[in-house]
């Protein structure tokens, strides 16, 4: 298992197409794994304006500790990725935002997939499009992000998946080599209920 965080798709398409290529000269298959925060509203402008939320109390809670998350320069290879993409913007492609990755200096899991559980769900399968085969989520509200998750975000993302790989096709969105065939399994989802924000 190879896992990524949270990145914009052309990137995380891009590390898929390169690890597959190294791990099949070695005759050897792979999977992959990705993790986001979802950031759910009931309507787009509620999901944003939490996202808001969330970005301004971590960086008051920043500012009182003066934790720093290594800065200025992550080491890690998927940190710096991070960094770089916040530093482009703080949205991408559909529903990505790098808000929070930025204000950490692209540290942990702090990418976020904000919208509603439609949107997100779509974002989530756009991922799946590019071969990535399970995604872990977790939210800066643990208990309250884990009912809202298992209520709404993970029953609707494994029926669009299961639907998708009926079909045997890719989102619309996503132009894919690696799309599911009929026979392969519906996204995985797990989170972790650790408490970091709030």
């Amino acid at each position: 298992m190879f896992a990524l965080w949270g990145e914009p798709l052309a990137g995380a398409a891009e590390t898929v197409r390169n690890v597959r290529a190294a791990a099949a000269k070695q005759n050897r298959a792979i999977k992959f794994n990705i993790s986001f925060r979802p950031i759910l509203g009931s309507s787009e402008k509620e999901a944003w304006e939490r996202a808001e939320y969330i970005y301004e109390t971590a960086r008051k809670q920043l500012a009182e500790t003066g934790h720093t998350f290594g800065l200025p320069e992550p080491q890690s290879v998927g940190a710096q990725r991070l960094l770089a993409a916040a530093r482009q913007s703080d949205r991408h492609d559909k529903v990505l935002w790098t808000g929070v990755a930025k204000l950490v200096s692209g540290g942990y899991n702090s990418t976020a997939l904000v919208g509603t559980p439609d949107q997100v769900s779509d974002a989530l399968l756009d991922y799946y499009g590019l071969g990535i085969d399970s995604v872990l989520i977790r939210g800066f509200d643990p208990l309250k992000d884990a009912l809202a998750y298992g209520r709404e975000l993970i029953p609707l993302t494994r029926e669009k998946s299961r639907r998708w790989a009926v079909k045997g096709g890719a989102p619309d969105a996503t132009q894919s080599a690696a799309s599911p065939s009929a026979a392969s399994p519906a996204a995985q989802f797990c989170y972790t209920t650790r408490r970091s924000v709030g």
